[in-house]
């Protein structure tokens, strides 16, 4: 007599994992969440747009839930409330007071959260401290330089003649430019991996295309929108691609090290806040200060 197969196996069968092929997501819900979140982004930097700053606080916050959530894995322990606190504090400074006031609320945002994790002890103090400075540098400072870039055109206001706006639309067109080109390019053409062993999916014609990309909307909103130099977008575009694909590789280096796929799954067909993220936190602090010099000052 056969042995009924077990109530697991069933479900396992029933719920076969699906395959999304080379795209390696769900497109439709991927489309779907870009087009939600590019929206709400749109609607702030038109209308008012210190109501983005709102969605870049909550964008640090989230992404510091996340990455606690994540180095758990590894029994490291991120003091979230300072974190969170510090962030949201650096970002609105930075928007409000500028650079200068966003390094000192930095330094003191490390000094807290240091001194906060002597409540817990001496044991792991070194490895938790060492790495709630770097989740502090990686997240709320990195994200801070996009409230420097909206504050080129004052603090308040909005519309597309604003130059922090057009500042922050060119940033955002030009990184998911990269995204775009890479990912197309790879789909039809990838090969030759770049880094096989961080992630197998990112090839050099990927690269190659992801290149052609920004720097191509790199001239065009420089030019047309920016109204600036050819040679700017040139640099821009080169800018956004290398970081861009720096920014994913390390965000890459760090779920596989932490043997994780994504870091969460609130952004439907993108998995994690900060798998969306990574290209645009490496992106934002250099393409800031090429335009802040090259452009608006």
């Amino acid at each position: 007599m056969s042995t009924p197969p077990s109530s697991e196996s069933s479900t396992s069968e029933a719920t076969p994992k699906k395959d999304h092929g080379r795209a390696g997501r769900d497109l439709k819900a991927a489309v779907g969440s870009a087009v939600v979140l590019l929206s709400a982004i749109a609607a702030s930097l038109v209308f008012w747009k210190p109501a983005f700053m709102v969605i870049v606080a909550v964008a640090v916050v989230v992404a510091v839930w996340e990455l606690r959530k994540g180095l758990l894995a590894k029994d490291i322990d991120l003091p979230e409330q300072p974190l969170m606190i510090g962030g949201v504090v650096m970002v609105v400074v930075a928007y409000v007071w500028g650079s200068a006031a966003l390094v000192t609320a930095t330094a003191v945002s490390a000094l807290v959260i240091m001194l906060w994790l002597l409540r817990r002890g001496v044991d792991g103090y070194v490895k938790n401290a060492t790495a709630s400075v770097f989740a502090l540098v990686y997240l709320p400072f990195l994200g801070s330089f996009v409230a420097l870039m909206l504050a080129e055109g004052g603090r308040t206001g909005g519309g597309l003649d604003d130059k922090g706006v057009q500042g922050i639309i060119t940033f955002i067109l030009v990184t998911i430019a990269s995204d775009i080109g890479g990912y197309i390019a790879g789909v039809l053409f990838g090969k030759h991996p770049m880094a096989p062993v961080i992630s197998p999916k990112k090839s050099w014609e990927g690269f190659a295309g992801s290149t052609l990309a920004t720097v191509g909307a790199g001239v065009a909103l420089v030019v047309y929108l920016l109204e600036g130099d050819w040679w700017i977008g040139v640099a821009l575009g080169l800018i956004a691609v290398v970081m861009a694909t720096l920014g994913d590789l390390c965000e890459s280096v760090i779920k596989r090290d932490l043997g994780i796929k994504d870091m969460s799954q609130v952004i439907p067909g993108h998995g994690g806040l900060m798998d969306r993220l990574d290209s645009l936190l490496a992106t934002i602090a250099p393409i800031w200060l090429l335009l802040h010099y090259g452009i608006f000052t």
